[in-house]
């Protein structure tokens, strides 16, 4: 999925923003109130015992189209699937299943039985149907806006005939009985339960086809938290506990999505008592160490340890617009890499907390010396040869620089552009708000794009298809090459854990040398929680577990 930021455990079945006052005052009479369509809206009122969590603006909140970590911190909280990836264990858990699926010989046939007596937020049940139900919202090319992640549903049979209008349903989804949901594949893919862990794969009620525009606002879900009201667009979204929710009840009693303009207002929040978590600003990463402390562990806020430093599963890149005239040359591409300072962004941005990328696979996901592209490191003088190389002058080249504003991504930009300008390149800079940027990068408007890929599970596959794979949804640029689509499908089908590995990692390098994106940094947590947090986890994928948080 995009990390919004420059920056997915799933909460553990087994155990495992505010517009102005302080918490305390919200907690009373409600913040400040915003407008929405021309109209006053007024902040609700909340007690002591809510979460408050920074968003900037997501661009979806219904699971079909999650696809960005401020739109999944909703979908979390408020659906659950049919299992949830365990880091613990490293592996995929039961959550509405109540068991993991068997798995027919052939490696085609997934079934998987589902627990009794579980309920979405309106009351209506959650039963195989449902689940055939909320997939095929993701892979119908009828729902008014197309979802953005199909590709999530790709190996299951009848996909394409579906997904391409040619089909009434989902041949490979089958509701045997109420409990009983048969998957079939169109071919092995032996990381198929790790894609079951992804949350637009949940089921929803039939009152997501029946009112489609009132679902889209306030999607109605079964997991631990159910949201009060509509989306408040650019100034809130309110959940509470839901009482009737199948698994172990939530210590607070709701979360008070606090949606800002920027990090640095969310952070002024925070220091004001008014946000209870919220992205570290740029440069200030030791300084709220030495205030509020490190966790132990990176990932976990407890009472002195408030600062998260953890490493994510995530990649920082450009993605160049191979129909640009310079960028369709691969002299370019390459040499655009070369020059970039990444250890500069990093020690420089981040004070040393994050890591400049050696390839789109994070160190975190695989650690191995084949991903490496040879591309990915700090050579400007190379970079002037292989232009020289090809009889290109770097002074004839202009571009730009796209990214979404209100993510502290100005300064990197800027970075990548004076290491552009000391090649000789000529590159200007182009923001736009966030749901408005996806769809310059949707339409090809766009010259350098900015995007941050997290985990959706925590496999090679998920780095590589969506992003390279011929046709793949997110697959912006178009990047074809038949040998690795070739290599990667043939990866899918091997049952040994070590050999897909392998097979992966060749086919990464093979990417690697055509450059369709440009690696930039591995990400790291740069957040922060505020003394009111008694505990509080944000794992690795850049998803907060408020099903166990809990408050002083």
């Amino acid at each position: 999925m995009f990390d919004k930021f420059g920056g997915i455990t799933r909460r553990n079945f087994v155990k495992g923003g505010l517009a102005a006052g302080a918490l305390a005052t919200l907690a009373a009479c409600g913040g400040n109130g915003g407008t929405e369509g021309g109209e006053t809206v007024e902040a609700p009122q909340v007690g002591e015992n809510y979460f408050s969590y920074y968003l900037s603006e997501p661009a979806y909140i219904d699971p079909y189209n999650g696809q960005e970590n401020q739109g999944m911190a909703v979908i979390f909280a408020t659906f659950d699937g049919l299992l949830v990836w365990d880091y613990d264990t490293n592996e995929p858990v039961p959550m509405c299943a109540a068991e993991l699926p068997t798995v027919s010989d052939d490696g085609l046939v997934y079934t998987f039985k589902l627990r009794e007596g579980m309920t979405f937020h309106n009351g209506d049940p959650v039963d195989a149907a449902s689940f055939k139900r909320g997939w095929e919202r993701v892979a119908s090319p009828d729902m008014a806006t197309p979802s953005d992640i199909c590709y999530h549903l790709a190996p299951i049979a009848g996909y394409e005939e579906f997904h391409g209008g040619k089909a009434d349903e989902l041949s490979g989804v089958v509701a045997i009985d109420d409990l009983t949901l048969e998957v079939t594949l169109a071919a092995p893919m032996a990381d198929f339960p790790a894609v079951c862990c992804h949350p637009a794969l949940v089921p929803v009620p039939q009152a997501a086809l029946d009112d489609p525009a009132s679902f889209l606002e306030q999607p109605i879900g079964n997991g631990p938290f159910k949201l009060d009201e509509p989306w408040q667009h650019n100034q809130y979204i309110l959940a509470s506990k839901f009482e009737d929710y199948y698994g172990e009840a939530p210590a607070i009693d709701g979360v008070y999505f606090s949606i800002q303009a920027d990090p640095d207002t969310a952070f002024r929040g925070l220091q004001a008592g008014e946000i209870d978590f919220c992205n570290i600003p740029v440069g200030q990463i030791q300084e709220c160490i030495d205030t509020y402390g490190q966790s132990e562990d990176g990932f976990t806020v407890t009472p002195g340890a408030q600062a998260l430093t953890g490493t994510e599963l995530s990649t920082y890149y450009l993605i160049p617009n191979l129909e640009n005239e310079w960028l369709s040359k691969v002299e370019v591409r390459r040499a655009l890499s070369l020059a970039i300072n990444r250890d500069n962004i990093v020690d420089s941005l981040f004070e040393g907390y994050r890591e400049g990328a050696n390839s789109i696979m994070p160190l975190s996901i695989d650690d191995n010396e084949k991903n490496v592209w040879q591309y990915c490191k700090y050579d400007p003088e190379q970079a002037k040869q292989i232009l020289a190389d090809a009889g290109i002058d770097p002074a004839e080249i202009t571009l730009t620089l796209n990214y979404n504003s209100g993510g502290d991504h100005e300064d990197i930009m800027s970075s990548i552009q004076a290491d552009f300008a000391a090649i000789g390149i000529n590159v200007e800079q182009q923001t736009q708000e966030w749901a408005a940027y996806l769809d310059s990068l949707s339409d090809g408007s766009y010259d350098l794009g900015r995007l941050g890929w997290t985990a959706d599970y925590p496999i090679q596959d998920n780095f590589l298809y969506p992003n390279f794979f011929t046709g793949a949804d997110n697959n912006y640029n178009n990047y074809s090459n038949a040998d690795f689509d070739a290599a990667l499908l043939a990866a899918r089908q091997i049952a040994d854990e070590e050999e897909r590995r392998e097979a992966y990692r060749d086919a990464c390098a093979m990417v690697g040398d055509d450059v369709p994106v440009i690696p930039i940094m591995f990400y790291a947590h740069n957040y922060v929680g505020s003394e009111r947090v008694a505990n509080f986890f944000y794992d690795a994928a850049t998803i907060p577990h408020f099903e166990t948080a809990q408050l002083a």
